[in-house]
C-alpha cells in the first residue's frame, strides 16, 4: 500500500480488522492493538509497554505486511524468531531470521533475501550489528519499519541492558521523519520508559498498558535450607496442574534439581544456555507438546516461547529484581485460565550476614562489571597496540563476557573505536579522548542493589503480591485484588521429615556431577565427578587437604568417587588408571589415583608427565588462557596407551581444558577410551 492508502485505513477499523482476520484468521484488535497499529500505518513513533502475552507481535506483524518494503525486527529471543517466522511463513508471510544459531550461509541468504525484497519481516538479533556486512546491506535495503523488542534492553537502567544493543539507537536517529518505529517492552518502569522515550525521540507517543494478570494464584514459600526447597517440590509438584517451568539461580542448580526429580519419580529436562542449538529447539519443542512435567532452566528459557497454557512457573532462586520477577512469570498463563506462581525463598541468614538467597544476585550484581582497573589496563593496552578481542581477553586476562562489558563501555564513552585490519575487526584507541567516566558504573550497581533489596520486599510483604510488582513496574490499578498468600489464597509451608531427609541424603550418595567432555575428535567420553564443590563438604575436604596442609584425601572421598565411577561407567576395569600431573598440590591426585587403581585392580601409570610449568588454571578467566596455560604441556613417557582404555583421574574439575588437552596426546597415541573421573566439579561458569 502507499502512503495515501495506509492513511485511509488507519482511519478505518473495520476494514482492517477484515484483513486482520484474512491474514491472521484473528477477528478483531484489542483497542489497545489498534492503536499501536492505527499510529504505525500513520508513521509515528511508537513506545508500547503491555503485559507478556498481550499481543504485541502482531501489532508489528500486521502494518509490517501491508507496508510497501522489509520490516526489520530486532530481538534478543532467537526462540521467539524461529517460533515467528515459521508462523508467518505458515501463514504466506515471507519472513527470515539472523542469529548466532544458523549457518553463516542461512545469515547471509536472509539478508540477500530482504536486500533483493523477497522478505516482509526480517528478524535479527542485535548483536549482529557489529558485521560490517550487515551495515553494509541495511543502507541497500528498502526499510519500510524497525521494530524494538524487549526495549529496555535499549535503557541502561532496564533490567537485561546490553550496550551493544544501543547501536540500534543509532539506526533508529538516522531514520527520517514519518518512518514508522516501534519500541515495545512488557517491563519498564518509569525510569525506563524515559530513558527509552529519549533515545528513540521524535515525537514518540507512549502506550502504557495494564499489567495486572488476574488469573494468577501467588505463592512465597519460606524455606530454611535448600533440602527443604528439594522437599517441598518432591511433596507438591504432582499436585499442580499441567506442565511449567522450574526456574534455578545457576547451571549447576539447573542440574541438581532436574536429577532430584527424576529421582523423584518425575518426568523433566534440563535447559541452559550452554545447551547446543538443536538440543535447546528439541527441548522448546518437548514443552510445547507437554513432553515433561517441567523444564528445570536458568532464565536463558521462556522468553518468547510461545505456549499460552505454561500452568505454574516455580523459582527456586529469588531473582534480581521485581522487574525480572514479573517477566519470568509474565511466560505462563497467556491463556487467560489458573496459573500458579511459587517463590521458594531461603531468608536463612548466610555466613556474611545476608540472607542465604541474596548470595547468588548478590555476586552477579558485584561481577556485572569489571573492576576501575581491568577498564584502565585495557585502555592502557590500546593505547600501545591496535588489538582484537581475543588479544584483549588474553592480555588482561579476562572473560570474554568482561571483555565485551569493557569494550562496548569504552565505545560509547568515546575512548575507543572499531577498524577493520585485513578484513578483522580490531579497537583502537582515540588519543584525545575524554577521561573514563566510572562513576555511572558505581550508579548502576548501587540501583541493582536497591532492586535486589524490592525482590526481598516482595518476599516480605502484606500487600497483595501482583499489586506489589505492579506497582514497582509504575502500572496503576484500582479495586480489591485477590489470589496470593496475602489474600484468599492459603499459606504454604513445608517441614522437613526424617524420612524426606534420609531420602534427600540418599540422593546426594548417589548422584553424581557429569564432566561434559565427550570429543568426536578424540576418544574421551563426559566425564564424572563424585560431588559438587561447595554443595557438601567435599569441597571444604578438599581445601583443607589441598591448601592447609591435611594429609591425603581421606577414604570417605574415595568410596564416594567409586560410586560415581561405577555408576557412569558400570564394571569397566580400565587397562590403566593414570592421573594429571600435579602444579602445586604435591602427590595428593597420585596417592588417590593409587587407591583408586588398587581398588579397580587395574595398573597405575606415571607415564602422564608435564613438559613444562603450568599456573594454576583458577588464575586464569577465559577459556582461551586456560587453554593456552596447558597447551603442548604434556608428554607420555615409558607407557604404551595404544589400543587401552584410560582412566584418567584428577581432583577437581573447572573449565576442562587441562583433561580436554590431555585426551588429545592420549588420543594421538592410540588410547581406545579415555574415562574422566574427579572427586568435585566447580561452579565454574555455571550462571546462565
Amino acid at each position: 500500500m502507499d502512503k495515501q492508502e495506509l492513511l485511509l485505513l488507519s482511519n478505518d477499523r473495520p476494514a482492517a480488522e477484515n484483513i486482520l482476520c484474512q491474514l491472521f484468521g484473528i477477528p478483531h484488535f484489542y483497542d489497545e492493538q489498534w492503536e499501536a497499529i492505527r499510529c504505525l500505518l500513520r508513521g509515528e513513533r511508537i513506545l508500547m509497554i503491555q503485559r507478556t502475552g498481550f499481543g504485541k507481535s502482531l501489532c508489528f506483524q500486521f502494518p509490517a505486511v501491508l507496508f510497501d518494503g522489509v520490516t526489520v525486527v530486532f530481538s534478543p529471543l532467537i526462540a521467539l524468531m524461529r517460533d515467528q517466522v515459521r508462523s508467518l511463513q505458515s501463514r504466506g508471510i515471507e519472513a527470515r531470521c539472523v542469529n548466532s544459531e544458523q549457518t553463516p550461509e542461512e545469515n547471509i541468504q536472509a539478508i540477500n533475501d530482504a536486500m533483493a525484497g523477497k522478505v516482509k519481516i526480517l528478524y535479527i538479533a542485535p548483536e549482529r550489528q557489529e558485521s560490517q556486512q550487515w551495515i553494509e546491506s541495511t543502507r541497500r535495503m528498502r526499510l519500510s519499519m524497525v521494530v524494538v523488542d524487549e526495549a529496555h534492553t535499549i535503557s541502561v537502567w532496564g533490567h537485561d541492558f546490553r550496550p551493544s544493543f544501543r547501536r540500534i539507537v543509532n539506526l533508529v536517529n538516522l531514520l527520517p521523519t514519518g518512518f514508522p518505529v516501534l519500541a515495545a517492552t512488557a517491563t519498564a518502569t518509569k525510569t525506563v520508559q524515559a530513558d527509552i522515550e529519549r533515545q528513540i525521540g521524535n515525537g514518540i507517543t507512549t502506550l502504557r498498558g495494564n499489567l495486572m494478570r488476574h488469573n494468577f494464584k501467588i505463592h512465597v514459600v519460606k524455606v530454611n535450607s535448600e533440602e527443604e526447597k528439594m522437599a517441598w517440590l518432591d511433596e507438591n509438584l504432582r499436585s499442580l496442574p499441567g506442565t511449567g517451568l522450574l526456574y534455578t539461580g545457576t547451571r549447576m542448580d539447573t542440574d541438581l534439581y532436574s536429577r532430584w526429580l527424576r529421582f523423584c519419580g518425575y518426568e523433566v529436562a534440563e535447559y541452559n544456555a550452554g545447551l547446543d542449538p538443536e538440543s535447546r529447539r528439541e527441548i522448546e519443542h518437548g514443552l510445547k507438546v507437554n513432553r515433561w512435567k517441567c523444564i528445570v532452566s536458568t532464565n536463558a528459557l521462556g522468553m518468547g516461547i510461545d505456549k499460552p497454557d505454561i500452568r505454574f512457573v516455580i523459582h527456586t532462586q529469588i531473582p534480581a529484581s521485581p522487574i525480572h520477577y514479573y517477566q519470568e512469570i509474565g511466560r505462563a498463563g497467556r491463556d487467560g485460565k489458573e496459573t500458579h506462581i511459587v517463590l521458594l525463598y531461603n531468608g536463612s541468614i548466610s555466613a556474611k550476614g545476608v540472607p542465604e538467597d541474596e548470595l547468588l544476585p548478590r555476586a552477579f550484581i558485584e561481577s556485572a562489571r569489571p573492576s576501575e582497573a581491568k577498564y584502565r589496563e585495557v585502555i592502557e593496552l590500546l593505547k600501545n597496540d591496535v588489538l582484537g578481542e581475543k588479544q584483549i581477553i588474553m592480555a588482561a586476562n579476562l572473560k570474554m563476557t568482561q571483555a565485551r562489558t569493557i569494550r562496548e563501555d569504552l565505545i560509547e564513552q568515546g575512548l575507543i573505536r572499531e577498524v577493520y585490519l585485513d578484513g578483522r575487526k580490531k579497537f583502537e584507541y582515540q588519543f584525545g579522548a575524554p577521561e573514563l567516566d566510572f562513576t555511572r558504573f558505581q550508579q548502576l550497581k548501587e540501583m541493582k542493589l536497591r532492586e535486589l533489596a524490592a525482590m526481598t520486599g516482595y518476599v516480605h510483604t502484606a500487600r497483595p503480591r501482583m499489586e506489589y510488582l505492579c506497582g514497582y513496574l509504575g502500572d496503576s490499578f484500582s479495586g480489591p485484588l485477590t489470589g496470593c498468600d496475602n489474600t484468599t489464597e492459603p499459606i504454604w509451608r513445608i517441614d522437613l521429615s526424617e524420612e524426606m531427609a534420609a531420602k534427600i541424603r540418599s540422593f546426594r550418595e548417589a548422584s553424581f556431577p557429569v564432566l561434559p567432555l565427550v570429543d568426536p575428535k578424540i576418544k574421551m567420553v563426559n566425564g564424572v565427578a563424585g560431588s559438587y564443590y561447595g554443595v557438601t563438604s567435599v569441597g571444604s575436604v578438599i581445601h583443607r587437604c589441598k591448601y592447609e596442609n591435611g594429609g591425603d584425601y581421606p577414604d570417605n572421598l574415595l568410596r564416594l568417587v567409586l560410586k560415581a565411577y561405577r555408576k557412569e561407567f558400570g564394571n569397566v576395569r580400565p587397562d590403566i588408571v593414570m592421573f594429571v600431573p600435579p602444579t602445586k598440590s604435591g602427590n595428593l591426585v597420585e596417592n588417590f589415583a593409587a587407591k583408586v587403581a588398587y581398588v579397580l585392580k587395574s595398573p597405575l601409570s606415571t607415564g602422564l608427565v608435564k613438559t613444562r610449568q603450568t599456573e594454576p588454571q583458577k588464575i586464569f578467566h577465559s577459556a582461551y588462557s586456560k587453554k593456552g596455560n596447558v597447551s603442548k604441556a604434556f608428554a607420555l613417557e615409558n607407557v604404551d596407551v595404544k589400543g587401552k582404555s584410560v582412566l584418567l583421574i584428577d581432583d577437581i574439575f573447572d573449565s576442562g581444558a587441562t583433561l580436554k588437552e590431555i585426551g588429545k596426546l592420549l588420543s594421538a597415541e592410540g588410547a581406545s577410551l579415555i574415562m574422566p573421573l574427579v572427586i568435585a566439579k566447580t561452579k565454574g561458569n555455571d550462571n546462565i
